[in-house]
């Protein structure tokens, strides 16, 4: 898991004043909206979605400022209410566990223990890490150089999976490439302080830039850029929420929501104030920092690269290579070593698999 830490947030811009009353659509309540059994008469359905620290999670939580409005106008124009509940990463996933709440920002490697108790539905990718995750080391110029020397970072984590899957595609035995648990800030203030025998880390933003700022010497030895689309950041609802009054139509709205603000992140007009907010809420980097961070697409350099649009979310859950090669290592990796208790059943458009993954919700919300 990230298990992301706590920072200090500081107040936004105040030019975040022009996203007010940007996000677009039907402001008709009554609308027609994606299926879902209806509530009972003068009941409004209120659903929550946990998130954590993290750029497109973050997200969520800059939808849902007053000054922005687009949680409240999209919930508004399906006849739902949509709180959005900010939490540690680790809370998060032990909330929607245990049913506390209805949907849950988390990964494509976090989620499969969890639906083996609830079962699960992936409806929107929200980014991928291509370079946010990453080894840094000082005085070891190759991955050879590595070998024998202790890695440090959080185990059970994006951060070790990520570290043998690309020893192993470099062709190198996990077995010769010790790696020993520590809090990813930890880690990150070991090196950086140059503590005796912290030559390799394994972390994730916002310490690996931190870390390359700040320790003079340290190098990215490698990243995962290197398995381009293996760690996925997505929402995933509770098949059980489904099924409830309003269910589909929280799903759908989601999926709005998360278009809607990448709408204002990618028009000249609202873009910059949209990424400081952003920011903000995202360990508390500026504009410079940020444009790092977020890779707007493909050709961008950033370190962790948005689906924002339903044509780039539903091109990955639909895609061969993530449905045929990528799940089912990710899944046979964390049975391997022990990190779930057993494998569930992952489906793609298979409504009794205990983790399906469906395009159905951002198709509708494009529509």
């Amino acid at each position: 898991m990230r298990f992301y830490k706590e920072f200090i947030l500081t107040s936004l811009c105040i030019g975040l004043m022009v996203l007010s009353g940007c996000t677009g659509g039907d402001d008709n309540p009554t609308a027609p909206t994606t299926g879902g059994n209806p509530a009972p008469a003068g009941e409004t359905p209120e659903f929550t979605l946990c998130v954590s620290e993290y750029p497109s999670w973050s997200a969520f939580i800059v939808a849902d400022l007053e000054k922005v409005g687009i949680v409240q106008k999209v919930a508004a124009k399906h006849g739902i209410k949509i709180n959005i509940k900010e939490m540690d990463y680790d809370a998060c996933i032990t909330a929607y566990g245990t049913k506390t709440v209805d949907a849950v920002a988390i990964t494509n490697t976090d989620i499969l223990s969890p639906a083996l108790g609830r079962d699960s539905v992936a409806i929107l990718p929200t980014s991928t890490s291509v370079g946010g995750d990453a080894c840094l080391t000082v005085g070891i110029e190759g991955i050879d150089d590595l070998e024998g020397k202790t890695t440090y970072g959080l185990e059970k984590s994006v951060s070790e999976l990520a570290f043998y899957m690309i020893l192993k595609k470099n062709g190198k035995d996990p077995a010769k490439y010790p790696f020993k648990n520590m809090d990813p800030q930890a880690a990150a203030t070991a090196m950086q302080t140059e503590q005796e025998g912290i030559v390799s880390i394994m972390v994730w933003n916002p310490f690996v830039m931190s870390t390359l700022e700040n320790r003079e010497g340290s190098k990215n030895l490698f990243d995962s850029s290197q398995i381009p689309e293996v760690i996925i950041d997505q929402i995933v609802i509770g098949k059980d929420v489904l099924a409830k009054p309003g269910g589909e139509k929280f799903a759908t709205a989601i999926c709005e929501i998360y278009y809607e603000l990448n709408k204002q992140l990618n028009d000249s007009a609202t873009g910059e104030q949209t990424l400081i907010a952003i920011g903000a809420k995202f360990s508390n980097l500026d504009f410079e920092a940020m444009q790092k961070v977020v890779a707007k697409d493909a050709s961008d350099t950033g370190a962790t690269r948005f689906y924002g649009t339903a044509d780039t979310g539903v091109a990955l859950y639909e895609g061969e290579q993530f449905q045929k090669t990528t799940m089912p290592e990710v899944v046979a990796f964390l049975v391997d070593r022990g990190w779930i208790d057993a494998e569930p059943t992952v489906g793609f458009e298979q409504d009794d698999a205990q983790l399906n993954f469906t395009t159905k919700y951002m198709k509708a919300a494009s529509e």
